[in-house]
């Protein structure tokens, strides 16, 4: 395989260097053909690598067309985003830290439900499906003892988060994709210096690119006060690092073992609409109380282990519940690099699939692989309401312009999308029939189901799941249905756009 400029030579790094001299000049043509041949070489063994791989071809392909007509780009790239690194060793401890903490909730008195009890619910019988592939491959049972609150916005959850925060008796475990040093952000670190300093013991997880830009002395302040910080997955030379690509996206606080908030929020100013490029910030989160806080706190607690080396023990950490919070069945799903199936993809998969009447979608960024695409036309087909709800503005072009591209095919089939116009919408739910719910920090795209490391909260049957589809039927009323007919006459650049962004979109 050889890549050729228009005027027949061979490109290299080395013909753009100047000679300051002609002895050097003369030792760089000795040099230059041996070089272009080494360079040449490990590209077409990195491509030869990638069929080999065996992955969905949609992204063999991909990586081998920017392979083809940008060499040296699509090097870098692949060197820094597309070596598939052996997971399993990669997350091996961290594997195992979940087993054992697993082990161990499974065998605590807590009323933890399997699928032998889910015939007491009949409202549910429609989604056996659902339960049964939810147990087999989140290795994370369903919880019945549980108490849910929406929350709406940032404003209504910041609030919230900081008054449990305050009165925190034992424990804050706190991880965010991004934190900002901003006023939000002093505001959060205040709560935890100020627990910190009263002994409560304050663990705080941040992703190290999502929260690449935190200052130094925002962190320094947290740990002279008490509170042990980490970074996940720390990127100092990225293009050596082959753990770039696998980020810690989740968004977790827990209190005490108690209470427990997931969702698509992050710490900063842009998620309360002060951002003037996005404006108006919409997302959702959710409160917990019970036993599902168990496994929000397994999640934080292995992720803990996996960066520190550190394995928390204690039935302080997942205290008996003295009070009934209530009668809510809640299952917690994650999935990421260390997980033996992409649970979160394939539970999106099975909500759509398993539908009879309705399926609702909020996501900030939109690029469904071919199982999922296929599972909404054919809902669509079928009669089903299928509706969409996107965001009218970027805040990245390539999963704007590619997530476009997919909307002719699904328009076709009766899918009906609605742009968001107040501001940015960034919350990524899922709502079926009434009856089920997916809310958390997973995006309706190939990172999300494949690379990042997620969670989501499942909610059946409960207030909550009513309270996020009016929160839909809402939103769609700040939104603009965009017809079949008016995304014909999109502009000429637009398909484009669209066009060279299609074919990222497996690498997304």
């Amino acid at each position: 395989m050889t890549w050729m400029l228009f005027d027949g030579s061979i490109p290299s790094a080395v013909s753009f260097v100047t000679a300051p001299n002609e002895s050097a000049a003369s030792f760089w043509r000795t040099i230059e053909p041996y070089l272009t041949f080494l360079f040449s070489l490990s590209v077409f063994l990195i491509a030869f690598l990638i069929v080999l791989e065996n992955r969905n071809p949609s992204r063999t392909v991909a990586w081998l067309i920017i392979l083809n007509f940008l060499p040296i780009v699509g090097f870098i790239f692949y060197m820094l985003l597309g070596r598939n690194v052996r997971k399993r060793k990669l997350f091996r401890h961290k594997f195992i830290s979940n087993a054992e903490v697993l082990k161990k909730l499974e065998t605590a008195p807590s009323g933890m439900l399997d699928e032998n009890d889910f015939w007491q619910y009949p409202h549910l019988a429609s989604k056996r499906r659902l339960l049964n592939l939810m147990v087999n491959v989140s290795q994370s049972p369903f919880t019945l003892r549980n108490r849910s609150k929406i929350l709406t916005n940032g404003d209504e959850t910041f609030r919230q988060m900081i008054q449990d925060m305050s009165e925190a008796k034992h424990h804050i475990h706190f991880q965010f994709y991004i934190i900002r040093h901003d006023t939000t952000g002093q505001q959060f670190k205040q709560v935890l210096i100020d627990k910190a300093r009263e002994g409560v013991k304050v663990r705080v997880i941040y992703d190290g690119v999502g929260s690449v830009r935190l200052d130094k002395r925002y962190i320094a302040e947290l740990k002279k006060a008490g509170v042990e910080v980490v970074t996940f997955f720390p990127v100092i030379l990225p293009f050596l690092n082959n753990k770039l690509n696998y980020r810690n996206h989740r968004k977790i606080v827990i209190i005490d073992g108690k209470i427990g908030f997931v969702g698509g929020l992050n710490i900063g100013d842009e998620y309360l609409g002060k951002d003037t490029r996005y404006g108006f910030w919409r997302d959702s989160h959710v409160r917990l109380e019970g036993e599902s806080v168990y496994l929000l706190q397994n999640i934080f607690l292995k992720d803990w282990f996996f960066v520190t080396d550190e394995n928390i023990e204690g039935d302080s950490y997942y205290p008996s519940l003295i009070e009934e919070p209530g009668e809510e069945l809640i299952q917690i799903a994650s999935s990421g690099p260390d997980s033996d199936w992409e649970s979160i993809w394939q539970m999106y998969f099975s909500i759509i699939a398993t539908a009879q009447e309705k399926i609702y979608i909020t996501s900030p960024y939109f690029v469904p692989d071919d199982s999922i695409s296929m599972a909404l036309k054919t809902a669509a087909l079928s009669g089903l309401d299928v509706r969409i709800l996107l965001p009218s503005r970027p805040d990245h072009q390539t999963v704007f312009w590619a997530s476009r591209s997919y909307f002719q095919e699904l328009l076709e089939a009766g899918v009906r999308f609605y742009l968001y116009q107040p501001g940015f919408v960034h919350a990524k739910i899922l709502l079926v029939d009434g009856v089920v719910a997916s809310i958390g920090t997973a995006n309706m795209d190939i990172r999300s189901f494949q690379h990042n490391f997620e969670v989501n909260a499942i909610i059946y049957n409960s207030n909550s799941v009513y309270k996020l589809e009016d929160d839909f039927i809402n939103d769609l009323m700040d939104s603009k249905e965009l017809t079949l007919k008016e995304y014909k006459c999109r502009p000429w650049h637009h398909r484009i756009l669209e066009s060279v962004a299609r074919l990222l979109s497996p690498l997304l």
